[in-house]
Formats: C-alpha cells, sequence, structure tokens
C-alpha cells in the first residue's frame, strides 16, 4: 500500500475550517506556536500575492497512536474525534488561524485608504496586542466604518464576509458617495482579498496505515532537510517510548515559572542550557543538544528551570530588561541559566555578590556585542568562564576584552539590536528608573502593555526631515534619539519640536518635569538643548552622559576609537 493517500492541494479558508471544527489536530508532543506577529504578517502578505508558502504535510490518524490536542486558539478537543495530524505545518497554520479567526494575543487589520491609495498589501496590514486598548476601538464596527480599517477576522468565511462588511460601511452613505466607495472597496476585493479567498497549499497527506516508526522517520527526515522542526519537538518524540514528555515537562514549567512564558523563552535554549551543564566538556551545539540523554532531563531539568527563572527576574530587576522585547540577545540567558544552575541558588551574601558580578558579565557581553555570531561558541566559553570567576578565578574574556566607542551610539537604531536594546534598559534603569510620562510611574513591563508604551523618537523624525533638513534615517532613528513614551503622549508630540511639546507637558499640573525627564537621562533646565531644539548639541550631551552609564555598569575607563582601530576613513 502506497505511504501517500494523495498530494492535492486545499484552499487555505478550508484547511482552516478544519481546525475550527476540529477535524484537523496536532501531535500533542509537537512544540507550542511561536511565531512573533510580524512574520504572521509576512506570511498573509505572501498568500495577499499569491507567492508560495510552502508545503503542508499531514497523516490521516487512523490508529491514534500519539496523544492529540487542538491548535492554540481553536475550539478545545474534549474528546472530539479528530481526522488529520498536521506534522508540518503547524507554525504556518496557527498564525493565519488565529489571524483569520481573531483569536490569539494579537489583531490583524487592514488600512483600507492606504490600499485605496495605491499602496501595496504589506503596507496595509498592521496588528495590536488583543489586550490593547486599540483593539478593543478597532472592534467597534463604528471605528471600523470611520477609519476604513478591516479586521482580517472578517474573512474567515472568505471574500463572502468583507462583501457584507462592504455593504453594512457603504449603507449610510449618499447615493453618489455610496457608489464610488463601492467601486473602491470593490476594487481592493477584486486585488487582494479575493487572492487569498482563492488561495491553497500544496497539501501531501499520509495514508491511515502509516506505521509509528515512519511517523518518528519522517520527523527526523524533515529535521535533516531544513524544514521548520525544532530540535525540541525531535528529542520530545524521541524520548517518548522512555516515558519522558518533554511537552508535559515544558508545561509545568511555565506553570511553576510564569516568567519564563513572559520573557518568551524558546525551549531549545532551555535544553541548551542542560547540555552545558551536563556536558563534562561544555558545549551546546545542535548536535551536542541532540545527543542528550534521559539521564541528563532527569537529572538537570529542575535545575535548570530554576536557573532561567532566577536569570530571568535577575535580568529584570537588576538589569532593567523589563520585557522580552528588550532582552538584547535570547541566546545568553542560556549560559545564564546554566551557570545559576551549575554553582546552585541560596539567599546568602555570597550569591548576592555573585549576581552584582554577573550584572558586569551582561553589560559586557551586551556592549561587546558577543553573542552577534557563533552564539553557540560563546555561551560554551562564558558558561566555563563565568564558573571559574565566580569560584574565585580570573575575570571571562567578554569582560578583559571589552573596548567601547561611544560614537557608536549615533549609529545604533533597532537594527543594532544589542545596542539600542541594552542602551534603552541602561536608560530604563537610570536615575532609579526611568518614569511613564503619562502615569509618572517607573515603567516596567506590565505597564508598557497597559498603555502602549514603545520606543519612539524624542526630536520627533518628521520635524528633523521637514525643519532641520535632516534626510538620513540612521541620524533621526538613533538611540540617542529614542525613549519610551506611552501612546498617548506620543500623539500629543506629533511632529511638533522639543520646545513646543515640552512646554505644554511643564504646565500639566503637579507634573514632576524635572524629575520625569532625568529618568530617562534627559537634558533638564533653561540651557536644555531640548528647550533651544538643539538636535546636534542634544545628541552630543546625551552620548557623553549615556556613556558615563556604560562605564558605570561595563567598568570600562577608557573610550575606544574603534573606526580607527578598524581602518575606517571619513
Amino acid at each position: 500500500m502506497s505511504l501517500f493517500e494523495d498530494t492535492n492541494p486545499r484552499a487555505l479558508k478550508e484547511l482552516l475550517g478544519e481546525i475550527n471544527a476540529r477535524t484537523t489536530a496536532l501531535p500533542d508532543f509537537q512544540r507550542d506556536f511561536v511565531w512573533d506577529p510580524s512574520a504572521t504578517q509576512e506570511l498573509i502578505v505572501s498568500i495577499a500575492n499569491s507567492y508560495p508558502a510552502g508545503s503542508l504535510l499531514r497523516v490521516r490518524d487512523k490508529k491514534h497512536v500519539f496523544a492529540a490536542r487542538e491548535f492554540e486558539g481553536a475550539p478545545k478537543l474534549n474528546g472530539h474525534t479528530h481526522t488529520f495530524l498536521v506534522l508540518d505545518g503547524q507554525q504556518r497554520l496557527t498564525s493565519l488561524y488565529q489571524a483569520f479567526y481573531g483569536v490569539g494575543e494579537h489583531q490583524y487589520f487592514l488600512e483600507l485608504r492606504k490600499l485605496m491609495a495605491g499602496g501595496d498589501f504589506d503596507e496595509a496590514i498592521s496588528h495590536v496586542r488583543s489586550s490593547s486598548k486599540r483593539a478593543k476601538e478597532l472592534d467597534d464596527f463604528n471605528t471600523q466604518k470611520n477609519e476604513l480599517i478591516l479586521p482580517l477576522k472578517t474573512l474567515k468565511s472568505g471574500s463572502g464576509g468583507y462583501l457584507r462588511w462592504l455593504h453594512a460601511v457603504t449603507n449610510d452613505l449618499a447615493a453618489e458617495e455610496r457608489l464610488a466607495m463601492i467601486d473602491s472597496l470593490e476594487a481592493i476585493h477584486d486585488q487582494w482579498i479575493q487572492k487569498i479567498d482563492d488561495y491553497h497549499f500544496p497539501v501531501v497527506t499520509l495514508s491511515d496505515e502509516t506505521e509509528p516508526d515512519a511517523l518518528c522517520t519522517i520527523f527526523e527526515t524533515l529535521n535533516r532537510t531544513g524544514v521548520k522542526l525544532s530540535v525540541f519537538e525531535l528529542l520530545t518524540a524521541r524520548f517518548w517510548p522512555q516515558k519522558i514528555n518533554l511537552r508535559k515537562l515544558w508545561e509545568d514549567v511555565i506553570a511553576a515559572w510564569p516568567i519564563i512564558a513572559e520573557y518568551d523563552v524558546d525551549p531549545y535554549y532551555f535544553l541548551q542550557a542542560i547540555s552545558l551543564v551536563s556536558r563534562r566538556a561544555p558545549s551546546c551545539k545542535r548536535k551536542d543538544v541532540l545527543e542528550l540523554t534521559a539521564a541528563d532531563i532527569n537529572a538537570w531539568w529542575d535545575k535548570v528551570s530554576e536557573g532561567f527563572a532566577l536569570s530571568l527576574r535577575f535580568l529584570r530587576d537588576g538589569c532593567s530588561v523589563v520585557s522580552a522585547k528588550w532582552l538584547p540577545y535570547q541566546t545568553m540567558v542560556s549560559p545564564l541559566a546554566a551557570v545559576l544552575a551549575k554553582l546552585g541558588t541560596s539567599h546568602t551574601p555570597e550569591f548576592g555578590a555573585r549576581l552584582e558580578q554577573l550584572k558586569r558579565w551582561f553589560w559586557c557581553a551586551v556592549f561587546g556585542q558577543q553573542y552577534e555570531s557563533s552564539p553557540n561558541s560563546q555561551s560554551a566559553k562564558d558558561f566555563s568562564e563565568l564558573v571559574t570567576w565566580l569560584k574565585g578565578g580570573e575575570e571571562p574574556e567578554t569582560m578583559t576584552s571589552l573596548r567601547f566607542d561611544p560614537n557608536t551610539l549615533r549609529d545604533a537604531t533597532p537594527r543594532q539590536r544589542a545596542i539600542y536594546r541594552g542602551t534603552i534598559c541602561l536608560v530604563l534603569g537610570c536615575a532609579g528608573g526611568a518614569r511613564d510620562f503619562h502615569t509618572q510611574s517607573v515603567i516596567t513591563g506590565n505597564l508598557i502593555d497597559r498603555e502602549g508604551i514603545d520606543d519612539h523618537h524624542i526630536f520627533p523624525a518628521a520635524y528633523l526631515e521637514k525643519k532641520k533638513g535632516i534626510k538620513e534615517n540612521k541620524r533621526r532613528d538613533c538611540v540617542l534619539n529614542r525613549t519610551l513614551i506611552d501612546r498617548s503622549t506620543n500623539q500629543m508630540i506629533s511632529d511638533r519640536a522639543p520646545s513646543d511639546y515640552l512646554a505644554e507637558i511643564r504646565k500639566t499640573p503637579n507634573f514632576p518635569f524635572d524629575s520625569v525627564l532625568g529618568s530617562h537621562c534627559l537634558p533638564i533646565g533653561g540651557d536644555s538643548p531640548l528647550i533651544s531644539d538643539d538636535f546636534e548639541a542634544f545628541l552630543t550631551w546625551r552620548q557623553e552622559n549615556l556613556w558615563k552609564e556604560i562605564q558605570r555598569v561595563t567598568g570600562l575607563k577608557d573610550a575606544a576609537d574603534l573606526e580607527a582601530a578598524n581602518g575606517a576613513t571619513a
């Protein structure tokens, strides 16, 4: 009998409908949904452009060898008998299901006015956190109508949902305006919505006679051929016959240590920490993680769990990494957690002193950009050297080799992730903690979510371009010109000069103007370059003051001229 039942394309709306109807499920040992919203948007853009987005692999699951679970956000199985198990395509299908059914942590929208103006699909699509005020506003039909913003969940039943929404939006318009609007919205339907409605994925369906051993081999083959199947999933399948359910263990970790979920820790990094701490010669390359044994898991799982939780608390409370977004490198948490698991934790002065030592290592690794390349090798090196140092040995090379040029801050935009995020965290820890312009509370991860706080320009980009003639994006967007500002304040700032919007803020009754600005490492007083709208003087002032902060946390004494050292010319 053939291994394959069929290899026919399936409509996207049909596949998502099967997930919603619980006829398609996942093997229980598959990893959780991990895509960020930007990845989901990219996939939707590909679909709207009719670009290939890979094939899917599923099996008709007659034998029910593996425990099954529903897709994240889909109706609970609750004993419902499924027909198919998806072996490859979980992340893509989950992201699309959540986007088109309006479930999950983010909601997706199309700004139709941008499409009407001739913009591309990727310019019109956006997302907001489901728990945010903006998501609730956009859930109201009147807001959708007034702003011409279409929730993507309107399309879950296909283009018919869009046409019904179109007629509801235009129903109350005057006849001539209504006809013109209908023409514009129908053009969007023909150019974009219909393509989504017509989209098909190539789907390979394995026969219900496929043996469990063959399924395991398929998992390994997928992994070797570069399809996105994680090491965690592969080890979960391999450990299953040994009565070790890695997926259940991971769920228990999340339940016991919620901060691990809050910081979006990939379980692969968790396994890397176990690899570091369990091997005679520390290493956490992929092949090393794949060689982990059941004994390694049993010996180190709980200790590494506590090590990860403590590491994240340490980064949050001691280094002002207030959320996952601002963690300079996810990969550097693994060696940190492994060190704490290896040395043990305790409520003693000695342990507190070790954490203070680790702060300096963290800042040196960040501003030295140590994890920018070869993070696995760097993790192994830092783990070994940190254990030695914390026991009284020599300092790690990460610290002794650090050199930093303060001029780098003028070039650090969000693309230079480590320095950019590290500097933002440094600002968050200045002067007792950066304070929110709206609530005046010290900025925390919870406050960021609640108030829509994000990194924004201090001298608005539009103001710099129009009034100051600064065309270079890098100069306008550098971290020296950024800080965390809530949505309401940022909307008030708009494209106004600092002297203008700061004068308005200063007039706010009982607003502690100097202390709030100072908490963001911003200049205050009558001679502040913010008051005179002197952008170059502002950059110089902030660079000098942030350099002092970098010196404080890293222990550096002198600045390095890295351009001269690298042979750069002006």
